[in-house]
Formats: C-alpha cells, structure tokens, sequence
C-alpha cells in the first residue's frame, strides 16, 4: 500500500506544478548585504543542583578567572572546584540591520559532563561573528525543556537573553547599484528577472552578470530612495525555471519527480525488471508484464504506468535508474 501513495502524491505534486504561479523576487533572491549571521560564545551557568562539571579543567580555569574579574582573587594555585557550574558553548543568529540595543533568542549546550542545565542561569557572556567581533553579550537563567519526545537536559534557550552591542549592515537608501543573487542559479530565471525589472522601471537598469547574480542601477527617479526601490522590486512576480529532475531517497523509498521530465521510447518489463529502448508492435504492449511508454509521455503517464505494475519502492527506484540507464530518462537523476 506504501507504493501506491507514493505514487498518488506523485500525481498530486504534478498536478500542482502545473498549476504553479509565478513566484515574488524576494522569495527566489537575496539582496548582497541583507542577511543573518551566526554569532557563538563560551559562558559558565551557574546554580546548578550539583548537576554541573565535574572533571572539566576549563570550567575550574573560567570560574577562577571569572572570580578573579570580580575582585575575590583566589590565593596561589587553588581551583575553583563547584558541580553546580558548567561550561557552555552559546549560539545566536544575529539579523540583518540589527541595531544596538536590540534582543536575541540564545541557545546554550553544554560541553562538558554536566548533566543537567535545569534551574542554572548563564553568566555574561560575549558573542562573537566569524570575523572575531563581539555583537551582543548573553545572560539570564535557562529554559530546559522536551526534544524529540523526551527530556533533554544539556540544552536551554533564554528568550531575549542576548543584547546586541553594535549596529549591523550597511545603508541602503543612497546605494547607486544593488545586487541580488538567486537561490537556485538558473540562466532562464535570471534572464526573466532582468526582464521583468527592465519593463517595471521602463529602462535598462537591470543586468544579468550570470545565472545567480543579477544587478539593478538605481533610476534618476529612486534616487536617494533605495529602499523604496528594492520594496518595489522583490514585490515584482517572476516566472522561475526548474529544471527536469528526479530526486529518490533510498532510505525511505520517497521519490519526487519535476513535471518537465520526459521519458523516451521505452519497454519496461517487470517481472526481471528489464528495460529495453525501441520500437514495439502492438501485439507486445499487453504481453506478460512489459509496459510500452510512447516518447510523448509525461510524469503523469509514467505514474500511472508504475502503479498499474504494483511494484515495489525498492523495484521503483531500479526502474528509474535502468530507465536512465537506457537514455530514455530526459532529466536529471539524483540519489541521496
């Protein structure tokens, strides 16, 4: 029965592509400059019910340190050995335009053999970008809660618990040219997306420079309005290409195929799972289990023909490969 709704959801997801509309330029690019960044920092929570660190050598050292900041500086070599400490690694992402003085969700894992976060809070603590800079600097007590129907322990997340230090991202409301770059590279998108732009600001303002980046020269009208210019272009509707292709998942027997793909002259018999490429006679089409595809059959026409067969998604993966095999799969094959 599994085979048999996976090949209905085959149909459906045909069905729907065909149906498909166009798509907003903000969803299938990005403007070059507006994007998140991760932020990462290292911290120490504490109040933990004796549920902290008990062998980590850089949670002792980060808690003396610690001490040592606040002005009770231990004497000598003594440790700073506590089980209601633990070390933590914390994680952010920073957003476009993030201005000071703005908060962020944090999320804290614990690295060390702590085990359990539950009831600790995170000392201050500063976040840094890939470039070394600290952004925003974390603090407050943990939320514990349930992962994947069970309870997990070793991570938290404080809600706002990160303060951004400094403004990020450029302005854009006196920017001359702007750049946008596409999701899925694809030479025809991005010839319909300088297209489209050009007819909107009835001039050539917009360039192709290659499949994925498309740049766009502020109009003598928009000047000193970027903004208002780029809220008008990713508004705009574009027609994206796809390209013809088949994705089959192995493991779960999924498959998934584009509306564009096309399928040769081909006989597929399935009691040996043998396929052949050629002309047939009539009088071969309903012999035994070998099916005829025309070289005018769609997606569609191949759902239909694969589950009239019953077979298998193991059977239904090896179809596909022998039909690609053959050359008589006009798309692209991907396994993962």
């Amino acid at each position: 029965m599994k085979i048999f709704f996976i090949l209905q959801l085959l149909v459906i997801i045909f069905a729907c592509s065909l149906n498909a509309k166009a798509a907003r330029l903000k969803d299938i690019a990005n403007i070059r400059g507006v994007r998140s960044n991760q932020l990462v920092g290292y911290g120490l929570v504490v109040g933990l019910n004796g549920t902290g660190d008990s062998k980590a050598e850089y949670t002792d050292k980060s808690l003396k340190r610690m001490l040592d900041h606040m002005g009770m500086k231990l004497q000598g070599k003594k440790e700073a050995v506590s089980k209601n400490v633990a070390g933590v690694i914390i994680t952010a992402i920073l957003p476009p335009f993030a201005r000071a003085g703005n908060q962020l969700d944090v999320t804290v894992n614990a690295i060390g053999d702590a085990s359990s976060l539950k009831g600790g809070t995170l000392v201050q603590s500063p976040l840094r970008a890939a470039d070394q800079q600290i952004y925003a600097v974390a603090q407050g007590p943990l939320l514990v809660g349930h992962a994947q129907g069970g309870v997990h322990e070793n991570v938290g997340r404080i809600s706002n618990g990160a303060i951004i230090e400094k403004d990020v991202g450029a302005h854009f409301s006196n920017k001359k040219v702007f750049r946008l770059t596409l999701h899925n590279p694809d030479f025809t998108t991005a010839a319909r997306v300088v297209q489209t732009i050009n007819m909107e600001l009835a001039g050539k303002y917009a360039n192709a420079l290659d499949a994925g980046t498309v740049d766009v020269i502020s109009p003598p009208k928009y000047e000193g309005k970027g903004v208002e210019l780029l809220s008008m272009v990713e508004s705009l509707d574009v027609y994206p290409d796809i390209r013809a292709k088949v994705v089959v998942n192995e493991k779960t027997g999924t498959v998934v195929i584009g509306h564009r793909v096309r399928i040769s002259k081909v006989a597929i018999s399935h009691g040996g799972l043998s396929i052949k490429v050629g002309k047939s006679s009539p009088k071969d089409e309903n012999a035994g289990q070998v099916v005829v595809v025309d070289n005018t059959a769609s997606v569609g026409d191949l759902v239909k023909i694969l589950n009239r067969m019953a077979i298998s998604p193991k059977d239904l993966i090896t179809v596909l490969q022998n039909i690609k095999s053959a050359g008589a799969l006009q798309g692209e094959l991907e396994i993962l």
